[in-house]
């Protein structure tokens, strides 16, 4: 298979655009819903490279509903209507001629205000905070204990939050700046819920022989001012997914995600600016092999043979939760 089969690099739909992100296309269906578009574009660095990775956008939608239907049972509200497509063609009938460009790849969801913070969970150290460790000793400013190493697991779980940036990198930032921006009510609700929900992952991937080293979570506020989890959650893409049978503290981990690509990347006398150098197949492929490994190995199906729980499907919540 060529890296161009099979994939949708960017969406055209007959519905206002939103906005065109790095990865998702989003368009406006009514004052009070989106519908947003996984695409198979693929960014590193902060950069979006011309070659995109077939299956991608499917994964990252239907990992997010398997996800959403199980945490409906830890009481999370979330923005997800439904990303069953026959369900999105009733309630959108125009796109019905478009389907191959957004069927099992889109979300019908409720329109919500995003709350400007990004909620990471950090069950380990790796990455960016591990960079601050290894220079200061610190996640955010804030001090952590003596004689870590990398990769080591973190117990409990650290809230480390971040600014939602635009472009560009997101900054870690402490949780006092939460409560600056949010209110102290409103920045215990982000950090216990997020907690909550890497909690159930953790357990949940563990089962399956994965470690979930970390991961980040984005709420919206909806017009009367609930809080839901809105965007992608627990993907690939936004979370760190290690195999626990080579896990091995004090040294990187491989991930069930991009790495070959960020791997190739690396290799290359590239300033991480773009223009972006092109992926050659072999490299497309095997992140494409990788996204479908952790969605098969995370839902115990194959990615063809998925269907969306029904119970991931429903209305906007009639609750008012805290805060």
């Amino acid at each position: 298979m060529s890296a161009s089969e099979s994939t949708v690099h960017t969406s055209d739909l007959p519905l206002p655009l939103a906005r065109r992100g790095k990865v998702r296309d989003v368009y406006a269906v009514g004052d009070d819903r989106l519908l947003m578009v996984a695409s198979d574009r693929v960014s590193a660095f902060d950069v979006v490279l011309p070659q995109p990775v077939p299956r991608k956008g499917e994964v990252l939608t239907q990992i997010t509903a398997w996800w959403l239907a199980r945490l409906e049972a830890l009481g999370i509200d979330h923005h997800l209507i439904t990303a069953d497509p026959d369900e999105i063609v009733r309630a959108v009938p125009e796109l019905e001629p478009y389907r191959e460009a957004w069927a099992r790849r889109a979300m019908l969801v409720h329109r919500t205000d995003p709350i400007m913070v990004e909620c990471v969970i950090r069950g380990y150290i790796s990455g960016s905070a591990w960079k601050e460790y290894r220079r200061s000793g610190t996640l955010a400013g804030e001090p952590l204990p003596e004689g870590l190493v990398e990769s080591q697991r973190l117990d409990p779980p650290i809230f480390s939050p971040a600014t939602k940036a635009v472009e560009g990198h997101d900054e870690n930032i402490t949780f006092d700046t939460v409560v600056e921006l949010e209110g102290a009510e409103t920045a215990d609700w982000l950090r216990d819920t997020s907690l909550a929900i890497y909690e159930h992952g953790r357990a949940t991937a563990a089962e399956r022989g994965i470690i979930l080293a970390d991961t980040k979570f984005e709420f919206g506020r909806t017009a009367d001012g609930r809080i839901l989890l809105i965007d992608e959650v627990l993907t690939p893409d936004s979370s760190r997914y290690w195999p626990a049978d080579t896990y091995q503290p004090g040294r990187g981990q491989p991930s069930l995600d991009k790495q070959p690509i960020r791997d190739y990347l690396d290799s290359l006398n590239w300033d991480k600016r773009p223009p972006p150098p092109d992926l050659p197949d072999h490299v497309v492929h095997e992140t494409t092999r990788r996204y479908q490994e952790i969605f098969r190995r995370l839902t115990g199906v194959e990615l063809d043979a998925f269907v969306a729980s029904p119970s991931a499907s429903r209305p906007a919540p009639q609750e008012e939760p805290a805060p």
